[in-house]
């Protein structure tokens, strides 16, 4: 490292050393996140990458009882963060590693949750998304923020601003890679502009207050202030977003139907529904140009080859804006309780936001839709046109950047509600 390099990079950390934030975020959106991740085991092993001072670290030691590895190239950093645990009684739950997020020194499948916020950056989302997925185990989830583009068409300043620092992609660029680098997105969180205001608003301070005599800050501070410029003048058109991902189930091959799969598919909603009732609702569905949403009719093969699960999402209503109805959902009987429905439900969610669907509804059992983040619709001011119990009909927003529609749900015809 050449005596200006250095002089830049100790001036970057004199202007970052011991701010409340390395980058936007908040206690709330973490916490969202964690939330989105779904249960953890009592006592869960995270990785923390790109750690800074620890912020994320001790949130997540203290709110979720986590053994928290902290990983960080900046000793400084993770000196900050060992006495802020000491002082906090976390001193045993938090451990620190000086190494670099890219080329870790630990083994596969150690980790229950693997956090990373405002640091994918460092090597790159998809290098992260390949690099990171065998320390997660079993069942382990990776929850990863990214900044990408808002606007569908960014300015001439903003895409020459980025171009020079990180080629940003936009969210369903970055979607389409995560579910291609064989994960499910269990859910998104684009940071609001407080978050923003948490990391920009100190640092501004900062910068006020620094020395521009000092070695290398001048060109620190010149730099940092042009970042927030970038932020105050084109916000609208650039956002972190944070992604919840967990690894498919490899024993379970999920893909789009084909033609061929069509008798069996009607075998296996006949079988599981003990009636001919559902299989015919699928067949109706087919037939309803204004229902039937092409690649969204999804099956589960097992090791065999054979087609062990069915998830089928159609066009429906909310009032007068258009939604998703998730239904049916069938496994057939030899593996049931074997983890195929799931992995075939989760696949055509995947899907279904590829394609750009805001909401998806189900009417289900309230034990089993809430795993894959389905909350009560009535929380969101939708309701069926038919009696139910409240807790039995479920809504997923798999796109939160908009406001979710409220009213009535109408249904295909061919559901005959």
């Amino acid at each position: 490292m050449s005596d200006n390099t250095h002089a830049l990079y100790e001036a970057f950390f004199a202007l970052h050393r011991g701010l409340p934030r390395q980058g936007p975020g908040s206690d709330t959106t973490t916490r969202r996140l964690l939330d989105l991740a779904g249960p953890l085991p009592a006592r869960p092993r995270v990785l923390d990458l790109g750690c800074g001072p620890g912020r994320s670290a001790l949130f997540l030691a203290a709110e979720a009882g986590a053994e928290v590895t902290a990983v960080d190239l900046h000793e400084p950093f993770l000196r900050e963060l060992r006495e802020a645990a000491e002082a906090r009684g976390l001193g045993a739950s938090v451990r620190t590693l000086h190494a670099d997020m890219g080329e870790l020194p630990l083994p596969d499948g150690s980790f229950d949750l693997v956090w990373a916020e405002s640091s994918a950056y460092s090597i790159g989302f998809d290098t992260a998304l390949a690099g990171w997925r065998r320390l997660l185990a079993p069942g382990g989830t990776l929850v990863l923020t990214e900044c990408e583009w808002t606007a569908d068409d960014p300015s001439p300043e903003a895409r020459a601003f980025w171009d020079r620092h990180y080629r940003l992609r936009g969210g369903a660029e970055n979607t389409a890679a995560s579910v291609e680098a064989g994960y499910h997105v269990l859910g998104t969180v684009r940071q609001p502009e407080s978050d923003w205001d948490e990391y920009y608003g100190p640092l501004a301070a900062r910068a006020d207050a620094a020395d521009p005599a000092a070695p290398g800050m001048a060109e620190a501070l010149a730099a940092t202030r042009e970042e927030i410029a970038m932020r105050r003048d084109h916000g609208a058109e650039f956002g972190y977003t944070g992604y919840v991902l967990r690894p498919t189930d490899p024993r379970w091959r999920t893909r789009e139907e084909t033609p061929a799969d069509v008798p069996v598919v009607r075998e296996i909603n006949t079988a599981a529904f003990a009636g001919g009732d559902e299989a015919a609702l699928v067949d109706a569905l087919r037939e309803d140009g204004s229902a039937w949403l092409p690649g969204l009719s999804y099956v589960a093969e097992a090791p065999d080859g054979t087609v062990a699960a069915y998830a089928l999402i159609t066009r429906c209503r909310v009032g007068d804006v258009p939604a998703a109805a998730l239904a049916p959902v069938a496994v057939a009987p030899a593996h049931q309780r074997s983890g195929a429905g799931q992995a075939v439900v989760r696949a055509v969610l995947d899907a279904a936001r590829l394609r750009g669907e805001r909401l998806v509804l189900v009417l289900g059992h309230p034990e089993y839709y809430p795993r894959f983040g389905f909350a009560r619709a009535s929380q969101y001011g939708i309701k069926p046109g038919f009696e139910v119990p409240d807790e039995a009909m479920m809504a997923l927003v798999l796109d939160g950047s908009g406001p979710v529609p409220m009213g009535t749900i109408h249904y295909p015809a061919a559901f005959g509600v």
